[in-house]
């Protein structure tokens, strides 16, 4: 039988639940979602960190080799090329490996399009 997978509670418990190596890329990760959108909202949600803003933001995953960043969206991967660098998935993820530097500007770039994406979704809700 396989053994549940823990339940965190917090970021800063799930960073601690991973190798020693690991942390500093999750850690780097989670302090550039809070630059670019410093009103940003922490939780756990699907066992992964979630960052809240107009709802569900960002999330990522650490994994046996690589971050799991999520969602990318369609209109994303026709809009920003430098995707195409990377494993992306049909579930909206995109796969930075340990052994590479993490592409912070990428990063910054998807957020502030998931930034756009929430901002004029609420705008269409009204």
């Amino acid at each position: 039988m396989a053994e549940p997978k823990p339940q965190y509670k917090t970021i800063d418990e799930y960073i601690n639940a991973y190798p020693e190596k690991v942390r500093p890329i999750l850690q780097t990760l989670r302090q550039t979602i809070k630059e670019e959108v410093p009103e940003v909202q922490e939780a756990i949600k699907y066992g992964m960190p979630t960052f809240i803003y107009h709802g569900n933001l960002v999330y990522f995953g650490a994994w046996k080799k690589h971050v799991g960043f999520y969602p990318i969206t369609r209109s994303m991967e026709e809009s920003i090329e430098e995707l195409a660098n990377y494993k992306t998935s049909g579930k909206g993820t995109i796969q930075f490996p340990y052994n590479q530097p993490l592409p912070l500007p990428l990063i910054r770039t998807i957020i502030q399009f998931r930034v756009r994406e929430h901002l004029v979704s609420k705008e269409q809700n009204k």
